[in-house]
């Protein structure tokens, strides 16, 4: 059986981390792991890279002989960042993407895949299929600049696949959760948040940043590896976009809720209307990945957060 090269660029974070854990069991890929600031994770059958992907020195020998980039390195992180530092997520973004996607055009590497995500979408209550956002639409003001940035990135990888003989796959993915995920409040997102407020909730009370009534879809971060799977294995063209969700929305009051009933505490939710938070809704009509690639996400809301709970526990209580 013939191995595939596969580099995995962000693999100490949170999908990263999940990715190389995932393709480090299977025999058809040799995983090769990109680290900078956090250290390298000891798992079998991961060779890691330390590379500083801003530097195009770093990535010099970076993908010799490499099949397929997953790009999953990103400066990101929660609301509070977004709004009151939202220019963190716009340089060090571009100019990553910019020096990876030119050095993979430069080693023919035959597939690359990017995690782009949602941010650029107009708030709507409608799904939204990928051919649906429009540039002369205005993007949420706190997003705008990171939402620019995944759009430039998109484009570059399009633009690349006029170029050469890659394959690129670029991922709308909507809000992935599960193990490994941030879960300090400084730098979490909304699920990774809220399973911290309520596993260390003190006095009975779990406090939500905002009304809670803003919506967002969430996605168990082993169906977001399932597609990639099938994306590697299926996409029918050179280039396209897919959106990857549960396909639903629920409000971040209905979240709390849920993870309230499903760690058995019995807490109340007092809302912080005057904290940093985004008002919008997203959902996502996800038919596309169905049609092209049968993709179909398995996990529940509810499962999803049992397992990540006990992970949690596991990891968190100790």
């Amino acid at each position: 059986m013939t191995t595939q090269k596969i580099l995995v660029c962000g693999a100490s974070g949170f999908i990263g981390r999940n990715m190389i854990e995932n393709l480090s069991s299977l025999p058809a890929f040799s995983v090769h792991a990109v680290y900078f600031k956090s250290d390298p994770i000891p798992i079998k059958g991961v060779t890691w890279h330390r590379a500083d992907l801003r530097d195009a020195n770093s990535l010099s020998k970076l993908l010799d002989n490499v099949d397929i980039v997953i790009q999953a390195a990103a400066t990101t992180s929660g609301s509070k960042d977004i709004i009151n530092k939202p220019h963190m997520h716009v340089t060090d973004n571009a100019v990553m993407n910019s020096l990876l996607l030119r050095a993979a055009f430069e080693a023919k590497i035959k597939h690359f895949i990017f995690f782009s995500c949602t941010i650029m979408l107009p708030s709507s209550p409608k799904p939204q299929k990928e051919d649906d956002w429009d540039i002369n639409k205005e993007i949420l003001r706190p997003y705008f600049g990171a939402g620019w940035s995944k759009i430039y990135i998109e484009k570059m990888c399009e633009f690349y696949a006029h170029q050469s003989t890659t394959k690129f796959t670029v991922i709308r993915h909507s809000n992935i959760y599960g193990p490994h995920d941030k879960f300090d409040l400084d730098r979490s997102h909304v699920f990774g948040a809220t399973i911290t407020k309520c596993m260390t909730a003190k006095n009975g009370e779990v406090q939500v940043w905002g009304d809670g009534e803003e919506t967002r879809d969430f996605l168990f971060v082993s169906d977001l590896i399932e597609f990639v799977h099938l994306a590697i294995a299926k996409q029918p063209t050179q280039f396209s976009i897919f959106n990857v969700g549960s396909g639903t929305s629920i409000s971040v009051k209905e979240l709390v809720e849920s993870v309230i009933s499903e760690s058995k505490k019995n807490l109340s939710i007092k809302f912080l209307p005057n904290k940093p938070t985004i008002k919008s809704s997203i959902n996502l009509d996800c038919d596309k990945a169905r049609r092209d690639l049968g993709w179909r996400p398995k996990t529940s809301l509810k499962a999803g957060i049992k397992k990540t709970l006990a992970w949690w526990v596991k990891e968190y209580s100790k």
